[in-house]
């Protein structure tokens, strides 16, 4: 479905990601864990390539890209690769002067060209399924951040991509707000919505999470199953970054992404 293989990232000196290869089954969830900088984003941001692999090989569905130093990609094939994802954002990237059922429609008109009685009931019916179908003419300034999320994903998941990708999804919220969110992604997990969210709330990636990679400064210490990761990791790093945060959400302190 996905195949992430022999990916690295650089940005100048630096190397982000460093020969990461990663396969994601259709209808999983895979969970993006990791201390900050560890490039949990930066992997997430290569699979709809907001960020352009260094080098390595990106493929969804039937689509394969290669990258490789001094080589350009076409930009009509990035596009067609980043079609079939939807993207959900830490600060939700809601556009402030529409209505929260407009956000929804707004890349079906634009980008697909539907016509607006079409989207306006795709849209209609995401909303309902995310909880917002009370707010649909709601401006995002009006809503909570819970709220926005939720609208969020709904425009993400509008035009039916193959993966719902996730950045931080729950890290701007307080835990109530963030609960909401939680919920909404559990039922999309439910229902087989293949998912990629780059986490450091551990209770929504157990929760929701079939399989976990665990990045350190850019490379995978540890993948596998979400509960044999949690509950019984292989290495003490992943111990003591699962004893860590867990720590500190007991204490009332979110982690940081």
């Amino acid at each position: 479905m996905i195949g992430l293989s022999h990916i690295v990232k650089q940005f100048g000196d630096n190397t982000v990601l460093k020969d990461v290869s990663v396969e994601i089954r259709e209808g999983s969830v895979t969970a993006l864990v990791g201390p900050s900088g560890g490039g949990k984003s930066t992997l997430l941001r290569c699979i709809n390539l907001l960020e352009i692999p260094t080098s390595g090989t990106v493929r969804i569905g039937d689509d394969t890209l290669e990258f490789r130093p001094g080589h350009r990609v076409a930009t009509k094939a990035i596009q067609q690769l980043r079609r079939q994802t939807g993207m959900v954002f830490q600060n939700f990237q809601l556009f402030p002067h529409r209505t929260a059922v407009e956000n929804v429609m707004e890349g079906l008109v634009t980008v697909l060209k539907w016509p607006e009685a079409k989207a306006r009931e795709r849209a209609m019916a995401l909303l309902d399924k995310v909880g917002m179908a009370h707010k649909v003419d709601a401006w995002p300034a009006t809503l909570s951040g819970g709220q926005q999320q939720r609208v969020a994903i709904a425009r993400a998941l509008a035009p039916s991509p193959k993966v719902l990708l996730c950045d931080e999804p729950t890290s701007a919220l307080d835990p109530e707000l963030a609960q909401e969110v939680v919920d909404v992604l559990g039922q999309l997990a439910r229902e087989g919505t293949t998912m990629v969210i780059a986490t450091h709330d551990l209770r929504l990636a157990s929760k929701i999470a079939h399989e976990v990679l665990f990045l350190e400064a850019g490379s995978v210490v540890e993948k596998g199953p979400a509960n044999e990761v949690f509950g019984n990791p292989k290495h003490e790093r992943t111990r003591r970054f699962i004893a860590t945060i867990t720590h500190q959400h007991e204490h009332g302190k979110g982690g940081e992404g």
